[in-house]
């Protein structure tokens, strides 16, 4: 399975956020979405970083002046993202060994949907069940 097959069975629609909104200003959209990131893009739609739950807890427990700072203070740059072929399980595998939970994914330059290691999990079991059902089907039409 690939990336463009998971996209399919949810929304394409990505939560952004501007570098110097506020990260209370991300707080707030992150809490009504009830999502877990929200990429960072410039005024031509470009992804210059990624702001998290993690990302804003980290901060805060270090400084409760976090909500007033820019977004740009405490996102992740350097963004790894997606591309529709690529598979599903290798995603999985970079998100796991690199440790963070949301991707983006692209289609040449532009945003087009973002990916989250759960998204990733639920197709996996998904194509897991189909098998299983498909064996279990086997198994009947040949018991008879």
């Amino acid at each position: 399975m690939n990336i463009k097959g998971i996209l399919a069975t949810k929304s394409r629609f990505v939560f952004t956020i501007r570098p110097q909104q506020t990260v209370a200003e991300a707080v707030d959209m992150l809490a009504k979405q009830n999502i877990g990131a929200l990429v960072v893009t410039n005024a031509e739609g470009k992804i210059v970083g990624i702001i998290t739950e993690r990302d804003i807890i980290r901060q805060a427990a270090k400084s409760q002046s976090i909500f007033a700072q820019k977004v740009s203070d405490i996102m992740t740059r350097g963004v790894i993202v997606g591309l529709l072929e690529d598979d599903a399980m290798s995603v999985a595998h970079t998100m796991t060994e690199r440790r963070f939970r949301h991707i983006p994914i692209l289609d040449g330059e532009e945003l087009i949907g973002i990916v989250s290691i759960g998204d990733l999990v639920k197709a996996q079991r998904d194509q897991y069940e189909g098998q299983i059902d498909t064996l279990e089907t086997q198994i009947l039409a040949d018991e008879r």
